[in-house]
């Protein structure tokens, strides 16, 4: 499937901003499933700084620097991005229980160091709890393999939550939201990880789009959409060590499925923390409103967003040096 994906920022700011430092994620990444045909970032106004570099996990982040007075801000990000749908390395050992991949990444000492390691640990937004542990044992059926407890537990997701845009905040604790039952994918996919963690298996949180359908007889709406977010869950090899290469599998607890080729993969971290679209420090600019709009589209149905296609947040940093990260509802 090929697909044409735009994001727009809009920052509106008074009094103006003096001086100001982004970090974007917007560049989709490359992976087996996905092919990035064509990426373009545009800004205005224009910054006195900008590159672009990779980090710890792949993604490419996006630097930029604006050095004079300005009262807006403008990122648009613009890809074409050729998908399939997901397929399992034929390495990975799918009847491996999950108990025993929870053994192989218990501390051990002079074991050898698997990268998939680094998500079992506690991040910003996924902390350790009873309450994660509690939710999840129903899915831990003993010597249930690891691809059918995440698979199990997605589905009840879907089955036990509420998706309501105004039950949570960028911020909202994912085990205030777990006890809710409900918010947005950004609290579902913490939730999601977190069970995982605290069962002892690795689990990362995926950002990125989903291609929506309008419905029968009406037209795409441009702008109308918004980022998604997901969840990873690695399932090893057979063996131990390095040697026993396994791989990522992904699962949508928003909508109870596996991603496939309708889905973009924008960035990979331990939450949403390390993937934010865009965030920056600001020098000035006591109140600014952020308007976002998105829009996922088969290349051949491409039509440019309009302004009055975006979602509308108002916001007020305590001061005039803070840092503004995206505050979108996924």
């Amino acid at each position: 499937m090929l697909l044409h994906v735009t994001h727009e920022t809009r920052y509106a700011y008074a009094p103006a901003v003096e001086t100001a430092q982004h970090l974007a994620h917007l560049r989709p990444l490359a992976t087996a499933s996905q092919e990035l045909v064509s990426h373009q970032l545009t800004i205005d106004p224009a910054p006195a700084q900008r590159n672009e570099v990779p980090d710890l996990y792949g993604n490419t982040r996006a630097f930029f620097a604006l050095e004079s007075t300005h009262d807006h801000l403008i990122v648009t990000a613009e890809s074409v991005v050729k998908t399939s749908a997901p397929v399992l390395s034929p390495a990975v050992a799918r009847e491996l229980p999950w108990e025993t991949v929870r053994e192989r990444f218990r501390f051990r000492k002079d074991a050898p160091f698997d990268p998939a390691s680094e998500f079992v640990f506690p991040s910003p937004y996924v902390p350790r709890h009873d309450d994660f542990v509690a939710y999840a044992r129903a899915s831990f059926v003993p010597e249930r393999p690891t691809f059918d407890v995440a698979m199990d537990l997605t589905e009840r997701m879907y089955r036990d939550f509420a998706y309501d845009a105004d039950s949570t905040e960028i911020n909202t604790p994912a085990v205030e939201a777990l006890a809710q039952r409900k918010g947005v994918c950004q609290d579902f996919a913490h939730i999601l990880i977190a069970c995982f963690r605290a069962m002892g298996l690795p689990a990362r949180y995926v950002s990125g789009y989903l291609l929506t359908q309008p419905p029968p007889g009406q037209p795409r709406l441009v702008g109308a959409d918004a980022s998604h977010a997901w969840v990873s869950v690695y399932l090893p090899g057979e063996g131990e060590g390095p040697e026993s290469v396994g791989d990522w599998a992904d699962f949508d607890p928003t909508n109870g499925r596996q991603p496939g080729e309708d889905y973009v993969t924008l960035a990979i971290g331990r939450d949403y923390s390390d993937v934010s679209p865009m965030r920056g420090v600001l020098h000035g600019g006591a109140r600014h409103t952020l308007h976002v709009g998105v829009t996922v589209q088969p290349v051949g149905e491409v039509v440019q967003l309009p302004a009055s296609a975006t979602q509308t947040q108002t916001q007020s940093p305590p001061s005039s040096s803070s840092s503004s990260p995206d505050q979108e509802s996924p």
